[in-house]
């Protein structure tokens, strides 16, 4: 009957082991049956003496203390009504408050507080109604008793109540601090994630890159190695120069893995700053690069900076493989909050340019998401292709 609510019963009296709370409760009880056997014993008012019967409603009033914490409700009601029948047999008075006062704090510190106050309430009009047609003085029963023995019940709920809000408090406490925990392995998985997809995004762009830049080179081996061999060592040169610059940034990138802490000073894998040897290297592919800037070039983030440049390096890389083009025009123009980029190139265009479907153009998109810029594909048969980019100056955490 109304066993005692959530971590009630099993922490046993907020942490306490089983143990120590049945020799708490034990040590209670005996307290309760030795104060009202004292009070039966003094034998003031009652129209009976005190007997066995008498005595055995002090013992069962402690025992009813080794129930209290697994059923608060069933302690107190018992408790009460063991308190009615005493008066009701005409026993000598022991008091109210006191033999109730345990029963009263476990239940309202086991969220039965409506019903503790109902108790309390019930017994104090029962009894001073019972003492009134007695023929005790009503003045001194509502002036002095009644106020001292209401309030000490009071003390009682509301000293039950307060350890209940400290526990729920206290265990409240407890369930945030383990979601901020879990937030904190949650974000700290998400960001393992991001970077494993930012180094998949480096390799892949570095080796699409340098791929494009071989097969063109050994296509022009290939077709004048006979004929033309300095138009062959030259390609072969081309291609060299391009595997060592890939070889080059696939070692930052490992680098950056094994320690990032190593590599907070240096220059990302791919920067900017770069983009004069990218445009040598396809102008030796024959693909003439023309860089061009405008405003005043601030220190970018890193992420920002590794992105601009691979932006332009796709955009390359597409123009070189796809679009048949001769010539790209690359422009980085710096306004107060933004880096714009914008790559066009004379090849054929077409209308597969702007369904965005391809890896590459996919990756720029979600590179440029990242950092809260975007990436705009456009193209028309015969105008070539034209990429346009927007870049924040500063990445907010």
């Amino acid at each position: 009957m109304y066993p005692a609510e959530g971590g009630y019963a099993a922490g046993m009296g907020n942490g306490q082991g089983p143990r120590r709370a049945l020799v708490i409760d034990s040590l209670l009880g005996a307290t309760v049956s030795v104060t009202v056997a004292v009070a039966i014993t003094v034998d003031i008012g009652g129209s009976r003496g005190p007997d066995a019967v008498a005595y055995l409603f002090a013992v069962c009033l402690g025992a009813l203390m080794l129930v209290r914490r697994q059923f608060p409700v069933l302690a107190l009601t018992a408790t009460a009504v063991g308190l009615l029948a005493y008066y009701a047999a005409g026993y000598p008075t022991i008091g109210l408050a006191l033999p109730v006062a345990a029963a009263l704090y476990s239940a309202a510190e086991a969220g039965r507080l409506s019903i503790a106050v109902a108790t309390a309430g019930l017994l104090t009009l029962v009894s001073v109604g019972f003492r009134i047609r007695e023929g005790e003085d009503p003045a001194y029963l509502l002036g002095v008793e009644l106020a001292s023995t209401f309030g000490l019940m009071a003390v009682a709920i509301a000293l039950g109540g307060a350890v209940r809000a400290t526990r729920l408090l206290r265990a409240e406490q407890e369930r945030s601090a383990r979601r901020a925990a879990e937030e904190r392995e949650r974000e700290a998985r998400r960001r393992v994630e991001e970077e494993r997809l930012r180094i998949a995004r480096e390799l892949h762009d570095v080796l699409a890159h340098t791929v494009a830049v071989v097969s063109v080179q050994a296509d022009v081996a290939t077709e004048s190695i006979a004929d033309d061999p300095e138009a062959a060592r030259a390609a072969l040169s081309v291609i060299r120069m391009a595997s060592d610059e890939a070889v080059r940034d696939l070692q930052n990138t490992l680098s950056l893995l094994r320690d990032p802490h190593e590599a907070d000073g240096r220059s990302p894998t791919g920067s900017i700053r770069h983009l004069d040897a990218l445009a040598e290297t396809m102008a030796g592919s024959g693909l003439a690069v023309e860089v061009k800037v405008e405003g005043e070039a601030p220190p970018l983030p890193a992420v920002v900076d590794t992105t601009a440049y691979r932006i332009v390096q796709e955009s390359l890389t597409n123009a070189l493989q796809h679009a048949n083009a001769s010539r790209v025009a690359v422009t980085l123009r710096y306004d107060d909050q933004r880096l714009r980029i914008t790559v066009c190139d004379d090849g054929t265009g077409g209308a597969d340019a702007t369904a965005g479907t391809g890896r590459g153009i996919r990756g720029m998109r979600e590179r440029a998401s990242l950092l809260g810029g975007r990436v705009d594909v456009s193209s028309q048969p015969g105008a070539g292709f034209r990429v346009e980019a927007s870049l924040p100056l500063e990445v907010r955490s």
